[in-house]
């Protein structure tokens, strides 16, 4: 993270910072599992306000059973494992010629 309040922080609790790349869907829990769901769910979604927006998204929330949540965080593991095993260049199924760790 590049906000300077978060850098101080992680510094003070002395945490070690894994780099990862931005735009890498594969390792990033959010972009592997909730978001591509949300993604599907917002097809054809139109909405006219900040309210309708956070009203649709907790709705979403909800409509979710927590093994939804749960499988998402289990399956990472795996996934980085792939992503390690074809040197970072994993991703949905099929290798690209993205170097996720450059």
């Amino acid at each position: 993270h590049v906000a300077k309040p978060v850098k101080k922080y992680l510094e003070g609790v002395k945490w070690e910072i894994l780099l990862h790349p931005p735009y890498s869907p594969d390792i990033a829990s959010s972009d592997f599992h909730l978001f591509r769901s949300m993604q599907s769910a917002l097809s054809g979604e139109l909405f006219n306000s900040y309210e309708d927006i956070k009203k649709w998204l907790d709705e979403w929330i909800a409509s979710k059973e927590p093994d939804f949540f749960i499988r998402g965080i289990r399956l990472l593991p795996e996934r980085w494992e792939k992503v390690v095993a074809s040197e970072g260049t994993y991703r949905r199924n099929k290798l690209t010629y993205i170097d996720l760790f450059k």
